[in-house]
């Protein structure tokens, strides 16, 4: 018989109480982790079934380092007001983020570039706000198409 694997540890920011999303620390060897991106999804769409959160870093412009999918409903399972979801970066290279939301008709896909510069201060926060517009309406699909 097999012991079960125990679940891996979930870090929290000791500045925001925010999780960490697993990966996203002590990327770069001999680069301290200095800026904390905060993922501030607008409570209105906490509902939405399909919709996820990507993120990419890239230390360099030729090697993306990291990626991870964030499922929307993550933010609800966080729990209480204040808490959500963060990742760490060091001083150097830049972060994607894009929110899709694949259900509606045509699917929903924003992206933000953040470049992070070497000079900038250790302790640093960036927030990052996503709010879902919201699905159009079957007349207002026709209107789109004239």
């Amino acid at each position: 018989m097999t012991n079960p694997t125990p679940p891996a540890q979930q870090f929290k920011s000791t500045r925001s109480d925010r999780f960490v999303v697993p990966g996203w620390m002590n990327m770069v060897p001999g680069k301290q982790d200095s800026v904390e991106i905060q993922i501030d999804l607008d409570k209105s769409d906490l509902n939405r079934t399909h919709a996820s959160i990507l993120i990419e870093y890239w230390a360099t412009s030729e090697e993306l380092t990291l990626q991870s999918v964030l499922p929307v409903r993550a933010f609800t399972a966080a729990g209480t007001e204040g808490s959500g979801w963060c990742v760490f970066v060091p001083a150097q290279g830049r972060v994607l983020v894009r929110a899709l939301d694949p259900q509606p008709d045509p699917p929903m896909l924003a992206s933000h570039w953040i470049n992070v510069d070497p000079a900038t201060v250790p302790g640093t926060v960036v927030n990052v706000a996503i709010n879902f517009p919201d699905t159009p309406t079957a007349v207002q699909n026709l209107l789109l198409g004239n």
